[in-house]
């Protein structure tokens, strides 16, 4: 299926969760700082591992980053 992650359309495993998104992206380096949307819906943690992504959602994967 396809989905949208970050403005690039990307082909993934149907029945991917974000859990297993998060960690094809970013594997071990996925610290706190990260937030991810699906459309709309800003997905609290807790709900990565039950959270599966659809055929054509859009996902906002974002990373927190400190600096001065």
């Amino acid at each position: 299926m396809q989905i949208v992650v970050n403005g690039e359309t990307v082909e993934v495993q149907d029945g991917l969760t974000v859990a297993q998104l998060i960690a094809q992206r970013y594997g071990s380096d996925a610290g706190p700082g990260i937030a991810v949307a699906i459309g709309d819906d800003v997905l609290s943690r807790a709900q990565w591992e039950s959270a599966v992504i659809c055929d054509g959602n859009q996902v906002e994967i974002l990373s927190a980053v400190q600096g001065g």
